[in-house]
């Protein structure tokens, strides 16, 4: 694609925006960047427009009459009508995900789900390395991954890119192309963007839908809408699942993951924690198999993966009591799932962001049987109160610092304290990142001298 003297528009700029005008300035491109906030409060970006020279404006109908390429970043909608006044001139508007397929050399790797898609890329990645193979990872700009827009410098025709792609990457997609679509798990997440949970299902369904027939989708076989995902891909499938055997893929059996009819690894020699990890630890072999490595140097590669930050991360044990932080769990699925991966004893902190369209009476169930109380913060505190009254014990804290101090004071050896928020950070926090390194700070200066100050787990719950 020649973009020399194009005039294109880069809509958001954030880490992906940012990533986007540095491909486009490196191809020639006449590029303007716009966002809805000043550059006054985007340090980051004034600094990158001012080294390529880029003007800014402030998002207006103007910014698009004289363009002929709109470039989104994920978190822009993209059927404004601005943009679809721009369309109907025919100007091109994609998104940052589709500029860097334009360019990016090498096949890809897209992986893709509601919950679990970091953790599966980084694996995928680690599982890729250990075998020799080149591999670069990045995508959806969580976890400080590099967009994809960043990798195309360093892509080659021989090396694999590990794409985490996201339901707003992918509904703007026409020709990215995955040789190997991963789809985890698809539960409702994001409706404030897409309205409707089939919306938010169909922009996922992109990755699978614009493969070609040499390519494969790994496939979650547990999981209606990705068993319907096989339906919508030229793509060869193959499955993964808990419950029952799958051919061709890899399936639970007992203590035991197979491959087809080989033994993969033993369960208890996985060090993460949690059944819904299982699953990625399927979703990532399969991929890393398809792309050429040996069953036996997944298996030993599995045994020396660590997890990654915020998904159910150990912080720290002190007064015999453990900390753990999934602050990743921005949804309700993610945070039964992160409870799912404890006996009991649990202590929880939940809240934040109050998504629309977030059904938070399944926690009230995953709760009962595990939970000695849950703190709740944020904006979402009063609805996550209105689900647990009567089934489990609550205190409404407001920030996470007294939602600490409340699980410090209350909690006694043996115990666990877990932040699964269940809801966006956007109401206190930058991103999950800046909540969970909040949390273990907080958690890192816990002094066993200052416990038994509060009151105990054992005197009268305040919600009755």
């Amino acid at each position: 694609m020649d973009l020399s003297g194009k005039r294109v528009a880069v809509v958001g700029l954030a880490r992906s925006g940012l990533a986007a005008i540095e491909l486009l300035v490196s191809r020639g491109a006449r590029v303007v960047a716009t966002d809805v906030k000043p550059l006054s409060a985007l340090p980051d970006a004034a600094a990158v427009l001012e080294r390529h020279s880029v003007p800014f404006a402030l998002q207006s109908p103007e910014v698009f009459r004289e363009v002929e390429l709109v470039v989104l970043s994920p978190g822009v909608p993209p059927h404004s009508v601005v943009l679809e006044e721009a369309r109907q001139r025919g100007v091109w508007v994609i998104g940052e995900v589709e500029l860097a397929a334009w360019f990016l050399q090498g096949p890809v790797i897209g992986i893709t789900g509601t919950n679990g898609k970091t953790t599966t890329t980084v694996l995928t990645g680690h599982l890729l390395a250990s075998a020799g193979i080149p591999a670069q990872v990045g995508g959806n700009t969580g976890m400080g991954f590099p967009a994809a827009s960043a990798l195309v410098a360093t892509s080659r025709p021989e090396q694999w890119n590990v794409l985490e792609v996201s339901s707003f990457q992918l509904e703007t997609i026409e020709h990215f192309r995955a040789a190997i679509a991963v789809g985890l798990n698809v539960t409702p997440d994001h409706l404030d963007r897409h309205g409707t949970f089939e919306a938010y299902a169909a922009a996922k369904a992109r990755l699978f839908e614009t493969q070609t027939e040499d390519g494969y989708a790994v496939l979650n076989a547990d999981d209606p809408v990705c068993v319907r995902y096989a339906a919508r891909t030229p793509a060869r499938a193959v499955w993964f699942s808990l419950t029952r055997p799958v051919a061709p893929g890899l399936w639970l059996d007992g203590g035991r993951i197979r491959f087809d009819d080989e033994l993969l690894v033993e369960v208890n020699a996985i060090p993460l924690r949690g059944r819904h990890n299982l699953e990625n630890v399927m979703a990532a072999s399969a991929a890393a198999r398809l792309a050429g490595v040996d069953l036996r140097t997944i298996a030993a590669a599995l045994q020396t993966f660590r997890g990654v930050e915020h998904r159910l991360e150990f912080v720290r044990r002190a007064a015999g009591i453990e900390f753990y932080n999934d602050s990743k769990a921005t949804n309700v699925d993610a945070a039964i799932k992160a409870i799912e991966a404890f006996a009991g004893r649990l202590w929880v902190i939940l809240g934040g962001e109050d998504k629309k369209g977030s059904d938070f009476r399944p926690l009230a169930a995953a709760l009962a049987g595990k939970a000695r109380g849950a703190l709740l913060i944020g904006e979402a505190a009063p609805r996550l109160a209105a689900a647990l009254e009567g089934r489990v014990p609550y205190w409404e804290c407001g920030t996470l610092a007294a939602a600490v101090e409340q699980a410090w004071q209350r909690a006694a050896p043996g115990d666990t304290v877990l932040l699964a928020p269940a809801c966006a950070s956007f109401d206190q926090f930058e991103n999950y990142e800046h909540r969970g390194r909040v949390f273990k700070e907080l958690v890192g200066r816990l002094h066993e001298a200052s416990r038994g100050k509060g009151r105990r787990a054992e005197e009268a719950w305040p919600n009755g």
